[in-house]
């Protein structure tokens, strides 16, 4: 298989993969250091006072720490973003829109994902100077995730859509992290931030952005994946109404956030009417807790539906779905060893509607066109 033929979900997680490789040591470091001044004594982050010895600098924790947590931001979500750009190509009948410029904005993303990380630390008396060098490299972050969102909406344009269960949550992702990306931008400015900055709307932009996206984007691969991984198809109906039960009310949970956020609701605090400016807030409060509670029992549904369906769910065609990617050519549930050969890929992951495709309007990419053609004439 060539490099530009792989499935999109296969990039996010290859590039997943590099971003473990290089940022997954620097907090397992950050915890070493941390222990060494526990047991130790050592002052790499204790300072002032109460350090046994001069040279300790408590920012350097938080310098550490932010520069493994934006990349491992980027590390839950590439995977997400592969499986809807793969998903939304499936369901549309179409070619995914702008292939090679998703792969290259994943890769793009996942550089600049290592040289961000400061932005979460305005309020901490850094530079002014400094802190715009973070600002710009932050809204450069907008370009690719654009670049994402228009490729998405490019893919659905003019296509025959099929409003499956995975297709639901494939839109509901596509929206949430539409609200997530733009709330972002006012989070990178350095001006903005000082003012938002620990309040509750950027916990609504982060729930948004990460908890949300990777949330659709895992149940989309579930109910995409289960006829593969179990022989069986999992309801349908049980599949839609927990999508809208759980799209409903997650939106309303982290939009309400960004009103409490504007109006200077801090985070961890464990009761909010012992301020005064803040007692106006509460029934908002109030009401999203609620949402939040019913978002939470929502998830029965999906549980109910996918253990019922392992034993009581219709039995699956090899490629229910019509898909072209290669595990769709092997029985469901897959044998132990996977494919007895090597599989040779002739295609690309998205081929739809081929010009030259008679009797079915998919192309499985270990299929030879000419072949399959003459296969379908006689």
């Amino acid at each position: 298989m060539k490099w530009f033929r792989m499935p999109l979900t296969t990039w996010g997680l290859f590039y997943t993969a590099i971003l473990n490789a290089v940022f997954v040591p620097v907090i397992a470091i950050t915890l070493v250091l941390l222990l060494l001044d526990r047991i130790l004594g050592t002052t790499f982050y204790t300072a002032g006072p109460l350090a046994p010895a001069p040279g300790g600098q408590v920012l350097l924790y938080e310098h550490l720490f932010w520069a493994f947590g934006h990349p491992e931001v980027y590390i839950l979500i590439l995977p997400a973003w592969g499986i809807i750009s793969d998903l939304l190509s499936v369901f549309s009948r179409k070619p995914a829109f702008g292939y090679k410029a998703t792969v290259i904005s994943m890769g793009i993303i996942s550089v600049l994902s290592g040289i961000v990380w400061a932005h979460h630390m305005y309020p901490s008396g850094m530079n002014g100077t400094l802190g715009k060098f973070f600002m710009y490299t932050t809204f450069l972050v907008s370009i690719p995730s654009s670049i994402f969102f228009l490729n998405w909406l490019g893919t659905l344009w003019k296509g025959s859509l099929r409003f499956t269960t995975p297709m639901y949550f494939c839109l509901g992702l596509i929206v949430v992290f539409g609200l997530g990306g733009l709330t972002g931008i006012f989070n990178a400015s350095q001006a903005i931030d000082i003012y938002i900055h620990d309040t509750y709307f950027v916990v609504g932009h982060f729930h948004f952005t990460l908890a949300a996206s990777v949330l659709f984007g895992s149940f989309a691969a579930i109910y995409y994946w289960f006829p593969k991984m179990f022989g069986r198809l999992m309801n349908s109906m049980l599949g839609k109404l927990h999508f809208w039960i759980t799209f409903l009310t997650l939106c309303y949970v982290f939009f309400g956030m960004f009103f409490l956020g504007m109006g200077g609701m801090m985070r961890r605090i464990a009761d909010p009417t012992t301020y005064d400016f803040l007692k106006p807030l509460q029934p908002l409060n109030i009401k999203i807790s609620w949402a939040a509670f019913i978002l939470g029992a929502s998830q029965m549904i999906f549980i109910l539906n996918f253990f019922g369906s392992l034993f009581l769910g219709k039995r699956a065609p090899m490629n229910p779905w019509q898909a072209n990617t290669l595990e769709w050519t092997i029985a469901s549930p897959p044998p132990e060893h996977n494919f007895e050969e090597i599989p040779r890929v002739y295609h690309g992951p998205h081929e739809f509607n081929h010009p030259k495709l008679k009797g079915k309007d998919w192309l499985l990419q270990s299929e030879e066109l000419d072949n399959m053609n003459l296969k379908i004439d006689k």
